[in-house]
Order: structure tokens, then C-alpha cells, then sequence
């Protein structure tokens, strides 16, 4: 991914280009820790509703600081999304400022909206720092000064003039003058519900010749109160209408968010349709919420299609080292976030260091949180106290119909894809052989299919079948004795103390997904190879051994699944032929059921 392509300006670019509508959200740190942790898995879904990009806010005097870089860290880390960091000058010293910018060029951030910054929130006007800067283009001038056109700068706009202004909308446009000569480069607006006066705001700025791209931005109606709390703290114009619509229906919240849909909704419409602005894209100001920012954008039929959710079959990291990141091996499908902590050491990317056979290239299984993230009351709801063997073959059965959200090896539920191969998953587990991660053949559908599509548009995907699972050592037996009788299978097997068994004459990579695309290379963005495997293995049983260590240690459960991950046996197998879509179960339906 070129880096030009993580700046706003170059998104917002070749959205105009490719005429499509675009849209972007905004989130501001929570005070918990519990919070932050919420707030991770909601950036985390909402992510699959295609925003552009995302807005992380700064608190003035960057009381909430170190949590608004941890955010921009973890959001590029591990959710590939692009974010551009707020940084206000509102009791904020130069030192402060000039760390807050240094730790966003070093997370990947390369995008940065400059503030002045709100009143303290003790009360009181705002107040320059002495240390610090008294408006928000010096803060511009200073990071063009500093890091020359390394950040996208915005700056924020008051199509109804600045709230703390009363000479209103005139000493605004100075501003705005200044801001751009300063080298701001767009503008994000704060929230209106007055269309009008945005499109007069607009097209005053064009006809004093500033022609950045504007972004408005948009706070859906989730309730009654948070609506009439947002128009008093930012004092925004609110047409008549718009209060005939709600109050009617003022206590009853889901009245209140269907016709507050509707109203904003049909406001962003015609700012999209009014072509003389020159705007394309929306602001969503979230308030950290869902389920507003989904059904606006279900208003106005905006979805994502697969090219700009799925790059890549896994999501791409966003930090600088990481940007031309481009294979991985399969084993971490399901787990993603381990992955990247465990090869956060790495300097060589896109090859990394996965290739050298003899290099300790991943950490310490230990240190990278193979804690499972359920308490033992969650694992306890999802999982029960399963003291059989069939009890677990359940669980896993129920994991691949769906009907289980999460088992320990997987961050998520069961993957689109895997509806395609279901049953026969259904029917591996029932045998005994509790898989962890697989994927279907595929022989060249389009980049943009539903279920397997990734990468540009125009191109062709292909999978290998692909199947990793634990397994007894008596079963084992049995299947290696077929699978060995069909030559266009590989596979591995590893106890958890490290005694491997293989048919594989090579440590080489074996791509198990590729693509080929128009002016590109062909990509392999998945591989099985043995090394590799290895490492993941210390975590699969890790992962094993901290599910039972959900039980009392002299309890069933405890001791049949401490007898498993101590005695059983986990095998990837893969089916190279990938024009045969099931042949690849066709020894595990062979081998005989034993009961293990």
C-alpha cells in the first residue's frame, strides 16, 4: 500500500474519481477501561459497514491523551483502518504537541485535525497557554514547519459561524482563510441540522476562492435528550421541522431514531445532490454508538463493497514497517491480533522472517496474550462443563453450524466462507476431528464475490482447501494411512511436545490463496509452511490448556481437556489440487471412528 494512499485528501481523491459515496466516523476515548474495551469491539463490527476512515477526538489539554494515541495505535494496528488524529492547542505546552505528533507518525497515522480546542471543561472562556499556541493555523504552521507534507492536515469548520464567536460567520471565514494558508488541506465541519445554512456556508467559501475538499459532518438522532444535549452544546440552528417530526414521539426512543434517520437522512441527500458543493462524502459524528451511524447509512443505501472491506483475506496493518505487508501464514487466521504482536519485532516485511527455518523470528508464545478473553463466567455461558468427549465434539459442531459465537482459538464467529463447507465440517467434527480453521476450494471467482472476493476489483481468486484440526493419536493413525494414498496432499502433525510428523519434502512456503489482478503482480496473501506452524502450535495448546484451566484443576472438565491438549495430536492438512473442491475430506470420511 503506498503511503500517499493513507492520506485523507488521496482517499477522498479517488472516491470523486471512482464516483462513489464515502463515509467516515468518529469516536472519542471512554473514561473506563471497560469502556476502551467495548469501545474496541464496536470500532471492530462497525468496520464492516466500509468508513474511509476514522476521527479519534483529543480532550482539551490532552487530558485524555495517551488513550487517544492509544486508539490511533490500536485502530491501524489491528483493524486496518486509516485514522486521523484530533490535537488541540488548548492548555497544551509545544513538548506535549510535539509528542502527541511524533507517536502518530510512528503508529502510521498520517493524518491530523488541528484545534484550537474547547473551553476547559471546569467552565470558564478559553484561555491561551503561554507555552502553547493561541489559534489553531499556528498550530498548522507549526506541523508543516515540522514535518513538512508528511500529515494531511484538516481544520474545522462552522458553516453557522464559531459558537464562541459573536461577530459570527465573518471573523469565521478569516479564520478559515488563515487556516488554509497555513497549509491546512481539508476541512471537516462541526455538526448542523440547518442544510441550508451549510449550503450557503459552502458556496461562500468557494467564492472566496477556498476549494478544499469540505466534509460535513453529521450526528445521527439516537434519542431524544442526547439530540437536544448536542444542539445546546454546539448551539446549532435547528429548523422547525425537525422539532415537528420529534417531539411527538419524544419518549419513545426507537420512534425518535427512525424519524431522526429520516431527517438527517434526507438532509445528507441533498447535500449529495447538490452538486455545486463538490462534496461526496459524509462525517459521522458516532458518539461511540452503532446502531444510528448503521441505519443512516442503511437510509441512504451506502454499503461497501468487498475491493474496499477486503484488501487482503486478513486485515492489512497500518503501522509504517508493516504498510507493504502482503502474506502470512494461515495458521492465524482467527487470530489475527496475536499474529501482529508476535511479529511486531520483525523489520523485514513484505517476507518478514517466517521463511528462515531456524530463526526464533516469532516471540515467546507467553508474552502475547494466549490469555482466553472470556472470564470464567463467560466460558462458563458459552461453553459449559462439557466432561465427555461428545460434549466437546458438540461444541465444535455448534461453533461451525453457528450457533456458537466463539471457541478458544477463534477471536470471531464462524467465517462467511465456511458456510460453503458447513456440513462436511459438521460431519468431520461429529467424527472426532475438532477443527480450528479451514477454508473451501476455490478455482477462480471474481475479486468482488461475497463469500471469497478480496483484493482490486476485476481480478480472480484462488484457495486451496485447507483443514486444521486436533485429533487423538489413535484416529491419527487411521487418517495419515489414507491420506498418504492420494499424492496431491500435504499435511503436518505435531504434539504439543514437538514430535512432528510430515510428507512434506520441503521447509518452502506452500500458497494456499492467491490472485491474480489487472497491472499487478499475482498476490499470496496465505501460506502453510512448517515453521511456521510450528510457533502457532506452542499457541493452539496454550489456548487448549487455558480453557481448562477454567475448572476447578480436580474437576471432568479440567481433566478431559487437559488430557486432550497434553495427548492430542493438531494436523493442517491441505488439498493441492484446487480444481477438486471436496476431495480433501474424502480420507477423513474414510478413516474409521474409534471414539478416541
Amino acid at each position: 500500500m503506498a503511503e500517499s494512499e493513507s492520506k485523507i485528501t488521496t482517499k477522498l481523491e479517488r472516491a470523486k474519481k471512482d464516483g462513489r459515496v464515502w463515509w467516515s466516523f468518529e469516536y472519542f476515548p471512554p473514561r473506563t477501561p471497560q469502556g476502551l474495551s467495548n469501545l474496541y469491539d464496536r470500532i471492530e463490527r462497525m468496520a464492516k459497514l466500509g468508513p474511509e476512515f476514522v476521527d479519534i477526538t483529543w480532550n482539551a489539554g490532552g487530558r485524555t491523551s495517551d488513550l487517544t494515541s492509544q486508539l490511533v495505535r490500536t485502530v491501524q494496528a489491528y483493524f486496518g483502518l486509516e485514522t486521523c488524529m484530533h490535537l488541540t492547542c488548548t492548555n497544551m505546552p509545544r513538548n506535549k504537541i510535539e509528542v502527541a505528533l511524533r507517536e502518530a507518525k510512528e503508529y502510521g497515522c498520517r493524518n491530523i485535525l488541528a484545534l484550537r480546542g474547547d473551553p476547559p471543561a471546569s467552565g470558564g472562556e478559553w484561555e491561551p497557554r503561554a507555552a502553547g499556541f493561541s489559534h489553531a493555523y499556528e498550530l498548522v504552521e507549526y506541523i508543516r514547519n515540522h514535518y513538512g507534507d508528511y500529515f494531511t492536515i484538516a481544520v474545522a469548520g462552522f458553516p453557522e459561524g464559531h459558537p464562541e464567536e459573536e461577530s459570527g460567520i465573518e471573523v469565521e471565514l478569516e479564520y478559515m482563510k488563515r487556516k488554509i494558508a497555513a497549509g491546512a488541506d481539508f476541512i471537516f465541519t462541526q455538526m448542523f441540522y440547518d442544510v441550508d445554512l451549510f449550503i450557503t456556508w459552502v458556496r461562500r467559501l468557494h467564492a472566496e476562492g477556498i476549494h478544499v475538499p469540505i466534509v460535513p459532518g453529521v450526528m445521527p438522532i439516537q434519542n431524544y435528550g442526547g439530540f437536544t444535549r448536542a444542539v445546546a452544546r454546539f448551539r446549532a440552528k435547528v429548523p422547525q421541522f425537525f422539532h415537528d417530526a420529534l417531539d411527538p414521539v419524544k419518549d419513545d426512543d426507537e420512534q425518535v431514531r427512525l424519524v431522526g434517520t429520516k431527517l438527517v437522512g434526507e438532509m445528507c441527500r441533498k447535500i449529495l445532490n447538490t452538486t455545486d458543493l463538490d462534496v461526496h462524502g459524509l462525517h459521522i459524528y458516532t458518539m461511540n454508538l452503532e446502531r444510528g451511524s448503521q441505519m443512516l447509512l442503511e437510509y441512504l443505501a451506502l454499503r461497501p463493497s468487498i475491493n474496499q472491506l477486503s484488501p487482503l483475506p486478513w486485515k492489512p496493518c497500518l503501522t509504517p514497517k508493516r504498510r507493504e505487508e502482503n502474506i502470512r501464514p494461515i495458521f492465524w487466521a482467527n487470530r489475527s491480533k496475536s499474529y501482529v504482536n508476535r511479529t511486531e519485532a520483525w523489520d523485514e516485511f513484505p517476507n518478514g522472517r517466517w521463511g528462515d527455518a531456524r530463526s526464533p523470528a516469532y516471540g515467546d508464545v507467553s508474552a502475547f496474550g494466549t490469555q482466553l478473553r472470556e472470564s470464567k463466567e463467560e466460558a462458563l455461558a458459552l461453553w459449559g462443563e462439557p466432561q465427555t468427549l461428545d460434549q466437546v465434539k458438540d461444541l465444535f459442531v455448534r461453533f461451525c453450524s453457528g450457533d456458537l459465537a466463539r471457541l478458544p482459538w477463534s477471536d470471531a464467529p464462524v467465517a462467511k466462507e465456511t458456510r460453503v463447507i458447513d456440513r462436511m465440517l459438521i460431519e468431520l467434527n461429529r467424527r472426532g476431528f475438532l477443527t480450528i480453521n479451514s477454508q473451501p476450494a476455490v478455482d477462480g471467482v471474481p475479486s468482488t464475490d461475497s463469500v471469497h472476493g478480496w483484493g482490486p476489483k476485476d481480478g480472480y481468486v484462488y484457495q486451496k482447501a485447507y483443514l486444521e484440526f486436533f485429533v487423538s493419536p489413535q484416529q491419527l493413525d487411521e487418517l495419515l494411512r489414507l491420506i498418504e494414498l492420494d499424492p496431491q496432499i500435504t499435511y503436518h502433525a505435531v504434539n504439543a511436545q514437538g514430535d512432528m510428523r510430515t510428507n512434506t519434502t520441503s521447509d518452502s512456503p506452500n500458497a494456499v490463496t492467491w490472485g491474480c489482478f489487472p497491472h499487478c503482480e499475482v498476490l499470496q496473501p496465505t501460506i502453510v509452511e512448517s515453521i511456521s506452524f510450528l510457533a502457532w502450535k506452542d499457541e493452539a495448546y496454550e489456548l487448549g490448556r487455558n480453557w481448562a484451566r477454567m475448572y476447578a484443576p480436580d474437576s471432568a472438565s479440567a481433566k478431559l481437556l487437559t488430557h486432550m491438549f497434553d495427548s492430542w495430536f493438531l494436523v493442517n492438512v491441505v488439498h493441492n489440487d484446487f480444481k477438486q473442491s471436496l476431495a480433501i475430506f474424502e480420507p477423513f470420511l474414510e478413516a474409521r471412528v474409534d471414539g478416541a
